[in-house]
């Protein structure tokens, strides 16, 4: 038989737990079943589900650009349609640096 406070296993039938001394008598004051699991995930998993539709739902009122659904192709030219996967190698580099037009004092 196992304690229920300290989990570690007695004889068939003590009187108290070897290591923590609990009468092993006395039934624990409670002990959840598959019914009580079942209906806090099902709570848990509706509260979620709110939680989402009502996060949507004000994330949907927002102004513009955040309310967008579609990503633009300039943001990501490897899903564009024409099946081209990278970008040519110019537009790849950095643009280059403007020269200063005042003299750099030495």
């Amino acid at each position: 038989m196992k304690c229920v406070d300290c989990g570690i296993d007695n004889k068939d039938s003590p009187r108290n737990c070897k290591k923590c001394g609990r009468d092993m008598a006395v039934p624990p004051a409670w002990q959840p079943d598959a019914a009580w699991h079942l209906r806090t995930l099902g709570i848990i998993y509706t509260c979620l589900t709110v939680l989402y539709f009502g996060v949507s739902a004000a994330l949907s009122k927002l102004p513009r650009p955040y309310h967008l659904r579609s990503i633009p192709v300039e943001m990501t030219p490897w899903l564009a349609p024409g099946g081209k996967v990278h970008a040519p190698e110019d537009q790849l580099k950095a643009p280059p640096q403007p020269a200063s037009s005042a003299p750099a004092d030495q």
